[in-house]
């Protein structure tokens, strides 16, 4: 019983792994027609640490590699023509540009 369980959890552990690194690759070229399709705009500075979408800046990979808090060079898809208007606790907005 103690192996049945043990493998059940190993399991789930390398599922989880496998999901997450699924999770964390960049966006496909379908995926991004999708949000343009769905009237979706890249607005940056507005994603948490690690919450982008994509475009973290130099050494990073891609989706969920950002390093802090509202990073200037990273996007997030939001609602089309709802960047600008969002309010950071900098005092600053989103931007349709890197910042």
């Amino acid at each position: 019983m103690k192996t049945i369980v043990s493998s059940l959890i190993l399991a789930s552990a390398v599922t989880t792994a496998l999901a997450t690194v699924a999770a964390a690759n960049p966006l496909t070229k379908a995926e991004a027609d999708a949000a343009v399709a769905a009237h979706k705009e890249k607005c940056f500075g507005v994603a948490l640490k690690g919450q982008n979408d994509c475009a973290a800046g130099p050494g990073t990979t891609c989706q969920g590699t950002s390093t802090v808090d509202f990073q200037g060079n990273a996007w997030k898809f939001v609602q089309g023509g709802t960047c600008t208007s969002i309010q950071l606790p900098n005092g600053k907005t989103g931007s349709l540009k890197p910042v």
